[in-house]
């Protein structure tokens, strides 16, 4: 759960602005037929996002725990960074044209516009850290539509009711605390309550990759 809530919350403040964001201003703007496009945002992140995941949780496999590590660490820091500097929609993006429908449209734009972005970059770290394809892979479509779907419905005028440098800052320190988080091994908190302490089963809450890292490995 705690896998869910992260990756809702970051991903809703990184869309904040970001060319997937603009990219439904101008969908919106073009079409007038908000229902589709946002049911097409939706399929778009889901298949985006899972295959980002998915990725994520590979790279868990074959990294060891040290490369895990520093790796994931330094991209929370990296994407902090990146935060900061705006997002503008490319004209190849802003171009659309609907050859498949208001719908099949929507999805091959956004699907093609996520592909780099920061949403999907930080789609492959949190599962990496989590490890956790499935709490992720709902958390982060959940986080789009919530900045997606009310500039589909209501326009820009409700993107001049956020403070989107507030909203950049807000988010490159969360990034920022969880990359020191991770480079540091802090723990995660236990959502799951106090009643497994000292055993291990299958319903155990999942630890961060790394923070399981670092205790198989003996790094404090």
């Amino acid at each position: 759960m705690e896998a869910f809530l992260i990756s809702t919350g970051i991903v809703a403040l990184a869309e904040m602005g970001d060319k997937t964001q603009l990219l439904s201003l101008v969908l919106a703007a073009r079409f007038r037929q908000p229902a589709p496009i946002v049911w097409g945002i939706l399929v778009a992140t889901l298949a985006n996002h899972a295959l980002a995941g998915g990725l994520g949780t590979w790279v868990t496999h074959w990294m060891g725990p040290d490369v895990l590590r520093w790796v994931l660490g330094a991209s929370f820091l990296a994407m902090a960074a990146w935060m900061l500097v705006p997002d503008e929609l490319d004209d190849d993006d802003a171009d659309v044209k609907p050859k498949f429908g208001v719908f099949g449209t929507t999805v091959i734009a956004f699907f093609l516009a996520e592909m780099g972005d920061k949403t999907q970059i930080a789609t492959v770290m949190l599962a990496a850290e989590y490890q956790s394809w499935l709490w992720v892979v709902a958390g982060t479509p959940l986080g789009m539509m919530l900045a997606t779907a009310p500039v589909v419905w209501f326009g820009e005028r409700i993107t001049r009711l956020v403070p989107l440098t507030w909203v950049h800052r807000i988010s490159a320190a969360v990034f920022v605390v969880l990359g020191v988080w991770v480079l540091f091994g802090g723990e995660a908190p236990n959502t799951h309550g106090a009643g497994h302490e000292g055993t291990v089963s299958v319903t155990a809450p999942i630890a961060p990759a790394s923070v399981a890292a670092s205790a198989a490995s003996g790094t404090p």
